[in-house]
């Protein structure tokens, strides 16, 4: 089956952020700098993962935020998409929200369980997956209205490191070289 121009598109760029995760990721894990290395007891790994996550939370609250004051501001969207059928830019910033909302959960999940089964050393990709989805969520809103292939990177950008990070955490679970107490 052959592609068309916007399949081909939302690949080339999906692929291009799954390179740069993987680099990214595997260059915090590589570099291990000792600032995003944080002390040797359980809770303060989840406290410092914490910590990185509330810009994942930031994300979030913008895009509800976003999508409360275009309601606010819009007299045919007030009501809500439950009770209007909403204009064109309420769907759009409704689907980022539910997008974001989706990325988010699984994004803080996915960190928490790297915290929980990765090395101590390797802390450093929680911060890179946290840059990673910012910057990612960032280049998903504004390539949304120009399209697939325009949001695919932003998208990948922001799926990518979480999925990366839980795939490399069960290998470290099954492995058994992840944290220690």
């Amino acid at each position: 089956m052959a592609l068309d121009t916007k399949q081909r598109g939302v690949l080339r760029n999906m692929l291009l952020a799954l390179l740069l995760s993987l680099v990214v990721l595997a260059g915090a894990v590589l570099w291990q700098p000792a600032a995003l290395t944080p002390l040797a007891q359980p809770a303060q790994r989840i406290l410092f993962t914490l910590q990185w996550d509330a810009a994942v939370l930031a994300c979030l609250v913008l895009a509800i935020g976003n999508l409360a004051r275009h309601r606010f501001f819009t007299p045919a969207d007030i009501d809500g998409g439950g009770l209007t059928p909403g204009t064109d830019r309420a769907h759009v910033l409704q689907a980022v929200l539910q997008n974001t909302l989706e990325q988010a959960v699984i994004a803080v999940l996915a960190h928490l369980f790297w915290t929980a089964v990765a090395p101590r050393a390797w802390m450093a990709a929680v911060p890179a997956a946290v840059i990673l989805f910012v910057i990612g969520r960032l280049l998903f809103v504004l390539g949304y209205r120009r399209g697939a292939a325009a949001r695919a990177f932003g998208f990948a950008l922001t799926f990518y490191p979480t999925v990366i990070l839980t795939i490399a955490g069960f290998v470290c679970l099954i492995a058994g070289t992840g944290a220690s107490p």
